[in-house]
């Protein structure tokens, strides 16, 4: 049950200050949620899925979309559709809310700036007091042994 566009008018999703997503470019899909929910769970359609088309979105930069599709890779489909649902209320609308949130969540961390890991080099203080302390460690185990199992 795809949602009407008069609710969604204007919206913008913001993801980071250089990226910001009308709502008009996703598909909310409604359908029946699982879990707890007594008799109502049968009858309304609470779950929410958001579909997105990457490929061809034209809010993001060819950097940001290789980022995006690299990292989620495993919720897009062969169509370049990236999928994010919620179900974790019992309404539609804070359904709609949190997958949004999610979406908001999952773009952040693909765009996030991978941090390069400089290499160190350990102290000689730092190797010396490793050393002792495997020789102390070593005489107190030869110590323990009866004199004669050499």
């Amino acid at each position: 049950m795809p949602a009407d566009d008069s609710s969604i008018a204007g919206k913008v999703l913001a993801v980071t200050r250089g990226l910001r997503i009308p709502h008009s470019e996703f598909d909310f899909l409604a359908s029946r949620s699982s879990g707890p929910g007594g008799q109502n769970v049968n009858k309304v359609s609470s779950k929410i899925q958001l579909r997105w088309n990457v490929e061809t979105s034209p809010s993001l930069t060819d950097a940001q979309r290789t980022l995006i599709v690299e990292h989620c890779k495993r919720r897009i489909t062969r169509e370049g559709l990236l999928l994010v649902a919620s179900e974790r209320y019992r309404d539609q609308p804070k359904n709609r809310a949190d997958v949004l949130e999610k979406l908001a969540a999952l773009l952040q961390e693909a765009l996030r700036p991978k941090t390069i890991r400089k290499k160190s080099r350990v102290p000689r203080r730092v190797k010396e007091g490793r050393l002792k302390d495997k020789r102390h460690r070593a005489d107190v185990k030869s110590g323990r042994r009866r004199p004669g199992d050499d």
